[in-house]
Formats: C-alpha cells, structure tokens, sequence
C-alpha cells in the first residue's frame, strides 16, 4: 500500500496524488522556437494519451542558472510566457515552467497551471511564497544539496502562503563531483509528508558542469530510473525530451529523445497499475 497523500488539481483535466493514477510532467529543457514547441506539444499529448497519462507540458521560458555566461537561455518572459499560454489553448494541455524572481510569479501564474520552483532556488523563501500566493499549484524541486527531511520546511513555507496544493519533485543528490545519484528511500519518505511526490527521470542523470563549459549526462540510464522510481510508487514522473537532444540549447546530454519516449510510458504506466493494484 502506498503512503496516503493529499491531491492537486493542474488545470482543468490533471489530478495528482491521492487515489488518482500517475501524471506525466514533460516537455523540452527550454523554449527553443515556436515551431519547435509545438510539434513536441502535440507528440506528446498524443503518446501521453495512447499510455493512458494525464500530460503537464513543460518547458522553460529562461534558464537562469546555466554553467556558461554565454550558454543559450530561452526567449525570455515575455516571449516564453506567450508561447505556453499559446501551447494550452491549441492543445488544451496543463502547461507548467520554472520561476526563478519573487517579481516573476504573478505574470507566470497567468500563462501557466503549475508553478515550478527550480532545485537550486527551493529555499528561497521570498520565492516559494510569491509563487504560492498566486493560488496556483507548486511543484518544489528538492535540491541535489538536500536530505528528505529538509523538505517539510519547504513544503510548509508553500502551505501557508496559499498554494492550491504541493508537489515536491526528487532529482538525485549531489555524489562527489559532477555527478547525483538517486536514493530510492527518498520518495516514500517524501510522501510520507503527506504530499504527492514526482520523480525527475532525466536531471537525475545530469553531470553539473562534466562536459566543460556546460552539463553533460548519461540519458540512457533515464529510463531505468524512471521504471525504478514508478516501481518504489510515485505520483507524477518528469522528463524532458527533444526531437534531438544532440542538437539541443540545454540539457541534451540527459533528454530523451521525443522517438523514444512512447515505448517508456507505456512501460511505465504498466507499473504503476500494478503497484496501485
């Protein structure tokens, strides 16, 4: 039996947590064009729902934490904002991206479903509490640098400033240098907060700063880390893909490729009905 956690509605059609079955959060690192977006939109609303998954479509309007000063990072707020307020009306799909200023929360919560506070900034406390003061959901990546235990503090920052509801996201912990490794205890321990839990399959295989003057990462381990997490019994999993990660602006190393990503859920979702079963 899985541990009972509380469930949060993502727009219109998602529900994660409680009783409901597992969420798919996914989509391309960053915003890299229009065109681009929506073609991996549309491929991945069609396989999410050939497997049965509930989609979140995410994609970043700005990475601001890149290795590189000179690293690409996005079409900015505006531009970004737009294209996923376009994404969820063409497709009528749940869209979420990463906040990273207090001054950006409210201009994002128009555009999107899901606020998303990244790893690196999960104890900002101006931070979480803006996002959840615009009464949208708030999915809280817990940092590479933190242990279980340190995410009710986060967790109850969002609570209490109003968030519809907490997801808090596991993305591998900080092993040596440039690289993570992932501690399976760490998802029933999360949830035994009492908040649904994702698993982020693909940053858990990232290498920070390995490839020089950016991150690389070993996306062939992905998948099996995701079939591995769905196994323990997780709520939601997270991955970003690409049509060809190799080309990518950010995080291709650890991507899966768009052509590869309907086989998994299938697999995935296979498990997940026979954990909750």
């Amino acid at each position: 039996m899985l541990h009972p956690v509380a469930q949060i509605a993502v727009g219109d059609d998602v529900v994660i947590g409680g009783d409901a079955p597992l969420a798919l959060i996914a989509g391309p690192c960053v915003l890299e064009s229009e065109d681009s977006a929506l073609r991996t939109c549309a491929a991945l609303c069609h396989l999410a729902a050939q497997a049965g998954l509930p989609l979140v479509f995410k994609s970043s309007f700005d990475k601001a934490n890149r290795t590189s000063l000179g690293s690409p990072r996005g079409p900015g707020l505006e531009r970004g904002l737009e294209i996923l307020a376009g994404l969820r009306e063409r497709f009528g799909v749940a869209v979420t991206t990463d906040v990273h200023l207090p001054s950006q929360a409210a201009r994002v919560a128009e555009a999107v479903d899901l606020l998303q506070i990244p790893a690196f900034l999960c104890r900002q406390t101006d931070l979480i509490c803006a996002c959840a003061e615009t009464g949208l959901p708030v999915n809280i990546k817990k940092g590479q640098f933190l242990s279980p235990a340190e995410v009710g503090p986060m967790v109850a920052k969002a609570a209490l400033s109003g968030a519809d509801g907490v997801l808090v996201t596991e993305r591998g912990s900080c092993f040596g240098y440039q690289n993570l490794v992932v501690d399976m205890r760490t998802l029933p321990r999360i949830r035994e907060l009492g908040v649904p839990v994702c698993f982020d399959a693909t940053h858990s295989v990232q290498q920070p700063g390995a490839a020089g003057g950016r991150s690389g990462g070993e996306r062939r381990f992905a998948p099996t880390l995701a079939r591995a997490a769905v196994a323990v019994g997780i709520d939601a999993v997270f991955m970003e893909v690409h049509e060809d990660p190799d080309s990518a602006l950010s995080d291709g190393p650890n991507m899966i490729p768009l052509a590869e990503v309907g086989d998994l859920l299938f697999r995935l979702k296979e498990l997940d009905s026979l954990i909750r079963g």
